[in-house]
């Protein structure tokens, strides 16, 4: 996996520099999700790796299978992945991709955890406390773990905060072993 991020580390900052130079940070995005989406597709991984296709017939392929709407730009860039061998990595771009741009944006993902579904109100407010306390904007990503036994679990970044009755347990444990 680390391989795979390394290979496509340039291509996601080149996409990122063709899509700044362009003022198309969204769009390019979009892009990205669907080339990323078809090139996860079993029957184009086939084909992909396919020896008996020649690099012409595999881009042609592989932009008829995207569908239209890719600018003249986007194309050319399917086809240097597919001269260079690099479409398999097309899900790994679009991540480094999303990683620039909410760089450049000033947005964090969250990872919010919690031990029971949270109505909408009680994350609308948790949200904007977040955002409050990083100073940045928040892709949320809300996950449901009965394991928690309670509270919240929130992950930004690499900074983890444990409000769960899980995570306090485990912390009383530890404080009494010692």
């Amino acid at each position: 996996m680390a391989e795979n991020v390394t290979i496509a580390r340039p291509y996601a900052e080149a996409a990122f520099q063709l899509a700044s130079a362009g003022n198309a940070l969204g769009p390019w995005s979009e892009v990205l999700d669907r080339l990323a989406a078809v090139a996860s597709d079993p029957q184009m991984r086939d084909c992909i790796t396919d020896p008996k296709l020649l690099p012409e017939q595999l881009a042609g392929l592989f932009l008829d299978v995207s569908g239209t709407g890719l600018s003249a730009e986007q194309q050319n860039y399917v086809r240097v992945l597919v001269e260079n061998e690099r479409l398999q990595v097309l899900p790994e771009i679009r991540d480094l991709f999303v990683i620039l741009k909410n760089e450049q944006e000033g947005v964090k993902e969250a990872n919010i955890t919690s031990a029971f579904p949270m109505d909408d109100a009680t994350l609308k407010a948790l949200v904007a406390d977040l955002e409050a306390r990083f100073k940045a904007k928040l892709n949320v990503i809300v996950s449901v773990d009965p394991e928690l036994i309670g509270g919240v679990k929130i992950a930004v970044g690499d900074e983890v905060i444990d409000a769960s009755v899980r995570g306090k347990l485990a912390n009383m444990a530890a404080a009494l072993k010692n």
